[in-house]
């Protein structure tokens, strides 16, 4: 799985940051008062997209880490807004990528971020791989 799994992956967050994107930007130059936090948090998870994405194209150290980071973010957002969403839906008049975990998204958000980290933790840089993970 790893130059194609890398592909994959990088496809898949390619594609979530620009639904993500659009339909946040749609939502915030044409309808931002009757959600604006829905909005804005749609907006923060398509630039976490557009981070992981980046970064996942990278082979570098530097560019696993932010990868790892951009996930976790990621990660830590679907799980906290989903909550919320269900929890307080007075917050969310209107979905976002990650509200209800991700369920207008076939639940994609909710996964994505940790088949990312599985990955990256899986298939470090060739430089700082050991014996024991090269299995």
């Amino acid at each position: 799985m790893s130059s194609t799994g890398r592909q994959v992956l990088v496809a898949v967050y390619a594609i979530f940051a620009v639904a993500a994107g659009a339909r946040s930007l749609v939502q915030l130059t044409t309808e931002f008062g009757a959600a604006p936090l829905a909005y804005s948090l749609s907006a923060l998870a398509a630039g976490v997209y557009v981070v992981a994405t980046l970064a996942l194209r990278r082979t570098s150290e530097r560019a696993r880490r932010v990868a790892i980071t951009a996930c976790a973010v990621e990660a830590v957002g679907v799980v906290v807004v989903g909550t919320l969403s269900l929890v307080r839906q007075d917050w969310f008049p209107d979905q976002t990528v990650w509200s209800d975990y991700g369920i207008g998204y076939g639940f994609v958000p909710l996964v994505l971020p940790f088949v990312g980290l599985w990955w990256l933790l899986r298939h470090p840089p060739a430089g700082l791989r050991t014996p024991a993970s090269t299995t």
